[in-house]
């Protein structure tokens, strides 16, 4: 377990719109494939791809792959890449998105009082 190696990476699929249309998808697999192999030093038998990243891959169809994908690539002792999506942290709403609440506007303490008794 000591040996494990990590890695987030982002894959860029350009090379994929050079293949026909009804086989971009089926690329940009092989694409991933490939770069996991020349960064993870690992052979093509070697490397796993999870059902997560191939769904999305072909989330769009085999014609519209994405550009790039975010990627987490674990390689473990025996030389096995497991290569799933990378965890994706939520956006927080920033404070700009929300207006701020005016402040409530509260009349003198001693007016109140003679207004009442006129």
């Amino acid at each position: 377990m000591a040996d494990e190696i990590e890695r987030i990476m982002v894959v860029p699929l350009r090379k994929t719109k050079q293949a026909p249309r009804t086989k971009r998808a089926a690329r940009a697999v092989k694409e991933v494939r490939e770069y996991v192999m020349r960064h993870m030093k690992a052979e093509e038998e070697n490397v796993w791809i999870d059902a997560s990243l191939n769904e999305k891959i072909w989330e769009n169809g085999i014609r519209n792959p994405p550009h790039k994908v975010a990627i987490r690539a674990v390689k473990f002792d025996d030389g096995l890449v497991e290569v799933s999506l990378a965890p994706t942290e939520e956006k927080k709403v920033s404070a700009k998105a929300e207006p701020a609440a005016p402040a409530a506007v509260e009349a003198p303490a001693e007016e109140a009082p003679a207004a009442a008794e006129e």
